[in-house]
Parts: structure tokens; C-alpha cells; sequence
């Protein structure tokens, strides 16, 4: 069996990978801020292959602690990939799991391309932006192939706030009104399921790609119809409140699609929120 080194296995996407994928998973469970602890995880075993995930992801907390979110999201793939640079045995494959968030939200519906303009939008989408160049500079032309995955929106049953879906399923499940007035949602998102994203991973892990690949649904979801199903679910009247620009972050993955890797329907997940 494949043996992998896996950061962020606590996370919901690390859980559904561990599930999901045919692989001997050995986590780090340690912090990933400490290199001593990081270079002795990744030198006690030979590894197939490794999957960075660990991060700070939800925007309102790196916006909060931006210090710490930069400690763990930038310096900890410093310390990560070091320590894959140093071992005595370089595991044959390196993941970066990256975000749609390196890119710049649009105004227009325009599907966005691993060769579109490099703008982050957020805060956390410049941490991870740094971390892709700190792979890039350093895996170039090694024994080990990186790859660099650029995921855009997912959500899964496990997902806790202040991620957007289970947001809105709170504030409109358990608010005791049939009537619930939304703001500002109205925003379109390409919405992928975490089980979908291991699949990718395996996809690409088994081709032995290398380089960015989006990793996305390519199909356009505006946060109102989600609101709307929920609320439809939930026997309530759902309303909104507008005074945003509607922007779009809607992924072009033809690049991995043309590898055999093929998302679910979203609508169909919508089971996952309840």
C-alpha cells in the first residue's frame, strides 16, 4: 500500500481524503510551525507521496490573525517543504492544496483559467498564493514532482461556520421566523463536494502531474438559489437585501477534466446539509 504524509488530517477536506483514498495516511500531529517537529515526521519513513492541506482557511479568522494565519499557511509550507527537500528519501509526489482565492473575483461571468491574472482577493488568498511560489522555487527540477491544486468553493455535512453554506443553513434553520432576510449574497460560486476534491487528488496523484491545475466544478451556483433550497427545506420564506456588486469565481478545469476526473452534481450534495 502507498504510503502518505498528510498535514490538516483534522480538517473536514483531510478527514474525506483519509476516507476516501486507497492509501496508508500517516499525519502530522504536530505543529506544522515547529520545523523540528515537521523534518522529523516527514524523515522517520519513506513516503510515496505527501498532501500539504494544513491551513487557516476561513477568511473572517486569517482577516482576525492575519500574524498567525501567515505563521501556519506560509512558514509552515517552509518548513514542510524543507523538510521534503532534506530527506534521504523524497517521496516520488508533493500536493499543495492552493485556493481560487490567488486569482481576482470577477464582474463578469467568465470562467477562470490556471493562466488567468494572479490578483488575491483576500487575505488568506495571499498567504496561499505565497506559499504556491515557495513550491514553485523550490521543487523545480527534483526528484520530487509537485503539484499544485487550486481549489475552488466545497462544502461538506462536517463544515462548521463561518464557512458560507453552513452559515446560511444555521440562520435559516434555526431561526424561529418563517420569514428570514438575507444580505448581500448575491454572488456566484463554483461549488465542488470534499469527496469530489480527493478524487482529484487521486486523478492527478495517479497521472503524476505536475504544475497548477483548478480543481472546480466549472459550473456557476449563485448563494441566493442555495438560500432559496434551504429555506424551501425548511418550510421558510427566504428574502434579500441587495446593495453588493455581483461577482463570480468560476473555475475553467477542462485542464484536469481532460485526465478523466468528472465533479458530482451539486445539486444532488445538497443532502449534505442537513
Amino acid at each position: 500500500m502507498l504510503k502518505c504524509a498528510i498535514s490538516g488530517s483534522k480538517g473536514v477536506l483531510g478527514k474525506k481524503i483519509i476516507k476516501t483514498l486507497p492509501y496508508k495516511f500517516y499525519p502530522l500531529k504536530k505543529k506544522i510551525e515547529n520545523f523540528n517537529e515537521v523534518n522529523k515526521w516527514i524523515n522517520i519513513r519513506k513516503y510515496d507521496l505527501v498532501i500539504h492541506l494544513a491551513a487557516i482557511v476561513p477568511t473572517k479568522k486569517v482577516n482576525k490573525n492575519y500574524k498567525r494565519a501567515k505563521s501556519v499557511n506560509i512558514q509552515g509550507t517552509k518548513n514542510i517543504v524543507k523538510a521534503v527537500l532534506n530527506t534521504k528519501y523524497p517521496p516520488k509526489w508533493f500536493f499543495y492544496a492552493s485556493t481560487s482565492h490567488v486569482y481576482s473575483a470577477q464582474f463578469r461571468n467568465k470562467k477562470i483559467l490556471e493562466t488567468s491574472t494572479i490578483k488575491p482577493y483576500t487575505k488568506y488568498g495571499k498567504t496561499k498564493r505565497e506559499g504556491e511560489k515557495i513550491i514553485e522555487k523550490n521543487f523545480q527540477n527534483k526528484k520530487t514532482k509537485f503539484c499544485i491544486g487550486r481549489i475552488f468553493s466545497f462544502t461538506d455535512k462536517n463544515q462548521k461556520k463561518p464557512f458560507v453554506i453552513p452559515s446560511l443553513v444555521e440562520k435559516i434553520k434555526k431561526k424561529n421566523d418563517t420569514k428570514i432576510v438575507i444580505k448581500n449574497i448575491d454572488h456566484y460560486r463554483d461549488f465542488l463536494s470534499t469527496k469530489d476534491i480527493a478524487l482529484a487528488i487521486k486523478v492527478l496523484f495517479n497521472k503524476k502531474c505536475s504544475g497548477i491545475y483548478n480543481i472546480g466544478s466549472g459550473k456557476k451556483i449563485n448563494l441566493k438559489s442555495i438560500a432559496l433550497m434551504i429555506g424551501k427545506k425548511n418550510k421558510k420564506k427566504v428574502y434579500f437585501k441587495e446593495n453588493n456588486k455581483v461577482t463570480y469565481l468560476i473555475s475553467n478545469s477542462n485542464k484536469i477534466k481532460n485526465l478523466g476526473w468528472k465533479p458530482s452534481k451539486f445539486k444532488r450534495n445538497m443532502d449534505y446539509f442537513y
